[in-house]
């Protein structure tokens, strides 16, 4: 396969699906397969970056027994615990990401989903965020019904975060208290809501090459928006904590595919950017068109926001917001 001349079937309107053989993405050349990836982000998703940040809204005590998650109640870690964030320190949180030129600001809640007087605080500071800034706003708060969503929507929030983690086959060896279903049917919920859906995975968590193709198409059959990819970052005291972390070029081939088989949607780095030269350089070459900037959630990045905006500025990629275009 020459996927070169992949890239540009791709460009001109052909889509890959499950009934395609894609097993040669495991076994092109990495630097055709990425410089393919690249021109089909150039040509459908131009050099806009998007940056998006996260609040920990809510942290720790999760029941959920997710064997990636420092959160986890299951797990022995040295996870902060707290309850849900009083307004003002997010309200000042999302001024300062704004002030700082990030396009989206998220309130990521540890737990299977945020409910009652919590989910209350959650929508008024998510009204009083509308209200007072201009920065686009997203939430991350688990299995959600349609009525939550709908809320969240009618207070200014325009972007679900929901990942699926990895391959429908996968799934039971990652997670066994929630269902690889109880996901897809949560993001079906997001795109009937219209708000912009944000799925992706882990990878690195001893899944196979195929789970990874696998979850590929999935988020394309899902006509999913935006793509976070996690590399694992081993935390100590999870299941996971002896894994063996993902070299640069596996990641890149991961980050390359994704674009091909996903080409309108932002393919969006996350966790483990330490793993990548120059925090993600070369992966932004590669396909990548977005990331999450500043901390994450449970592992710290060595990037920050103007260190992200600088590297991405010499890539010749547009990373003004546009609240301060209009501004």
């Amino acid at each position: 396969m020459d996927v070169l001349a992949l890239a540009k079937e791709i460009i001109d309107g052909r889509r890959l699906t499950r009934e395609d053989d894609l097993s040669f993405f495991l076994t092109c050349d990495l630097d055709d397969l990425c410089k393919g990836a690249d021109q089909i982000r150039e040509a459908r998703i131009g050099d806009k970056v998007d940056l998006c940040s996260i609040i920990n809204g809510r942290s720790g005590r999760c029941p959920e027994d997710c064997k990636y998650c420092a959160q986890s109640a299951h797990h022995h870690t040295n996870c902060e615990i707290y309850d849900f964030l009083p307004e003002e320190k997010i309200v000042e949180l999302c001024k300062l990401n704004e002030s700082e030129g990030v396009n989206r600001f998220s309130i990521v809640t540890a737990g299977k989903a945020l409910t009652g007087k919590e989910f209350d605080k959650a929508i008024h500071a998510y009204e009083t965020m509308h209200r007072e800034c201009k920065i686009d706003l997203c939430a991350s708060m688990g299995f959600l019904s349609a009525e939550q969503l709908h809320r969240l929507h009618e207070a200014g929030v325009t972007s679900y975060h929901h990942n699926i983690e990895t391959s429908r086959r996968n799934f039971p060896n990652i997670c066994t208290t929630h269902t690889y279903d109880m996901k897809i049917e949560t993001l079906k919920k997001v795109k009937a809501e219209g708000m912009c859906a944000c799925s992706g995975g882990i990878i690195g968590m001893g899944e196979t090459w195929e789970d990874r193709l696998d979850m590929a198409v999935s988020l394309a059959e899902l006509g999913i928006d935006s793509i976070p990819i996690n590399a694992l970052m081993p935390i100590p005291g999870t299941p996971l904590e002896h894994l063996k972390e993902l070299s640069e070029e596996d990641i890149l081939r991961t980050i390359a595919f994704f674009r091909y088989i996903n080409p309108d949607a932002n393919i969006r780095l996350a966790a483990g950017r330490a793993l990548l030269t120059n925090d993600g350089e070369k992966a932004f070459q590669a396909g990548a068109s977005a990331t999450i900037t500043g901390n994450m959630l449970t592992t710290v990045a060595c990037a920050t926001i103007r260190s992200d905006r600088q590297m991405l500025t010499d890539l010749g990629r547009d990373v003004t917001p546009d609240y301060w275009k209009e501004a």
